[in-house]
């Protein structure tokens, strides 16, 4: 059974240092509201696991923007200038990865797999090694990759990829019940689910919590064993969703 709390609460003994896996895909389904309280706790020392580092004031931006990431896990990062330069002058270290094997490696941490076994990657320096993970401040590498274990399985070569289990994830629902089971809006589904899976302890803020029940079974997309703290959004939080990139014919 989740416990209700204020946002505030919920994300108040997340340690400096602390695991991150975040929810959300560009500025869509991120747990905005639980980011804000955490820039505003000033808790430092971070690594975060996410598909990327939201917009320079939004999502991960807000705690790129108060120097509180020390690394990061991403699949893309191309939409937040903040980032590039942390990451370029050698600010915060980098550890890129492909979206589907990231995906993969979130759902494997909840699910109790410790490691798996993909093409993806293969030949390249996502498994030979080599990719930088962090620079110095002159540009130099400081850091890189280490080359993965491969085998060879029905004739084609794999690479060895280890699951990701976060200290925290922190996600976003449109409905919650009480129990903590969840529904997902549409394309706010996303990572949101496995990013779940993949914390120890599972903070959700939803934009509405009804009673036990009302959500049907074949409703509910993460059911509430993943989820440990609810945190019940206002109408105006909820209704805070702000478009990445407008564009018009």
């Amino acid at each position: 059974m989740s416990t209700l709390m204020s946002a505030k609460d919920a994300i108040a003994d997340i340690p400096h240092g602390a695991t991150l896996a975040v929810g959300g895909f560009g500025i869509c389904g991120i747990p905005n509201v639980l980011l804000t309280e955490l820039a505003a706790a000033g808790t430092s020392e971070l690594e975060a696991v996410s598909n990327n580092a939201g917009l320079d004031d939004r999502g991960l931006g807000l705690l790129l923007g108060n120097g509180q990431l020390r690394r990061i896990i991403a699949s893309y990062v191309g939409e937040n200038k903040e980032f590039a330069r942390q990451y370029l002058e050698g600010e915060l270290e980098v550890e890129l990865t492909p979206q589907g094997t990231l995906a993969e490696r979130l759902r494997a941490g909840g699910s109790g797999i410790g490691a798996f076994f993909t093409r993806t990657g293969v030949g390249t320096v996502v498994a030979d090694g080599g990719m930088p993970w962090k620079y110095t401040k002159d540009g130099a590498v400081e850091i890189s990759s280490p080359p993965k274990e491969t085998r060879e399985i029905r004739g084609e070569t794999y690479v060895l990829e280890h699951a990701i289990e976060a200290d925290f994830a922190l996600v976003r629902a449109a409905v919650a019940d009480e129990a903590g089971n969840l529904r997902f809006h549409e394309t706010a589904r996303n990572f949101n689910p496995l990013a779940a899976m993949s914390g120890r302890v599972c903070i959700v803020e939803a934009e509405k919590v009804v009673s036990v029940g009302e959500l049907a079974p074949d409703d509910i997309h993460l059911p509430s064993v993943y989820v440990h703290r609810l945190v019940e959004l206002t109408p105006e939080q909820a209704a805070d969703k702000k478009i990445e990139k407008e564009t018009v014919r």
